[in-house]
């Protein structure tokens, strides 16, 4: 059920409140391009500077939107395990198909940490997990063992991976086992990564490029990787300049020049240099998305 190109949700903003109006639109545009599910309140999703009740509120409008036509992935990470478990809660509660949680941020636990705190959300109900590993983020970073060691738990079915090291993925064949869902966190290598024995992408282009992460993603999943490879040299000067300052802000000037949603961000996030916009803009011409 889980693979493909699944979009991280950006959440749109309109005079700082999130525009849920837009939001529908979105999901609308993404079923629309073939997505194979959808990612609300992660990181894109601008989770960290989202109130309590705007995270419960962007899930439970993604979930009744999608109704049913795709899974949706909901973002329940928190490096707080209880608020964790009631995001998770909440997401079971309305509906959402699977969570996402992140590897818990700043407090740095071990490897026991980790395992205790995944241990918690698997009990607190009966959602499956997928683990999200950015230790580029959260400055900790899931080792394969440990991932084995909770892989072994009925619900925690797979990882979203954004460590960068494509060798990840065979090392956690062998720990984690064949019918462990990998899903690549990072577009660039996004290619690569399902070459390795991943199965998709939450992507953030995908925001931005719904048609051709789906196709990309697609083809790869019927082996076709040299015609993947055509889609990804489409696809990679947008990668690297959407991410040239934080994704997010990247992905939604894009997605305005497309006329999708405002680029407004929220705070201490700020809108992109000159020089970005412009290598946003050069971006989508090369994918073919802006004349």
């Amino acid at each position: 059920m889980i693979k493909g190109s699944l979009p991280a949700l950006v959440t749109p903003f309109k005079n700082d409140a999130v525009d849920f109006d837009t939001l529908k639109k979105l999901v609308e545009r993404q079923i629309s391009a073939g997505s194979h599910g959808l990612v609300p309140v992660g990181t894109t999703g601008e989770s960290p500077t989202l109130s309590h009740e705007e995270h419960e509120a962007v899930v439970e409008t993604v979930v009744r939107t999608a109704n049913g036509r795709v899974p949706v992935i909901a973002g329940a990470g928190s490096n707080n395990t209880i608020e964790s478990m009631r995001l998770m809660q909440y997401a079971h509660k309305v509906g959402a198909d699977v969570a996402l949680v992140v590897t818990p941020y700043y407090n740095k636990p071990t490897q026991r940490g980790l395992i205790a705190h995944f241990r918690a959300l698997h009990d607190c109900c009966d959602l499956p997990i997928i683990i999200y590993n950015i230790p580029g983020r959260s400055v900790v970073d899931m080792l394969p063992a440990t991932m084995g060691e909770l892989a072994r738990l009925p619900r925690i079915i797979g990882v979203k991976d954004a460590t960068g090291d494509l060798a990840r993925v065979s090392q956690q064949r062998i720990t984690c086992g064949t019918d462990f869902i990998q899903i690549s966190g990072e577009d660039a290598t996004a290619h690569g990564f399902n070459a390795q024995g991943g199965i998709g992408c939450i992507s953030v282009t995908a925001n931005v490029a719904p048609k051709l992460c789906a196709e990309l993603q697609q083809t790869m999943l019927a082996g076709d990787y040299r015609k993947a490879l055509e889609l990804q040299d489409r696809l990679m000067p947008l990668h690297q300049a959407i991410f040239t300052e934080p994704g997010v802000v990247g992905v939604k000037y894009a997605m305005s020049r497309l006329d999708l949603c405002s680029e407004e961000v929220r705070s201490p996030l700020t809108e992109l240099s000159d020089e970005t916009k412009l290598l946003v803009e050069s971006g989508l011409r090369h994918a073919g998305l802006l004349n």
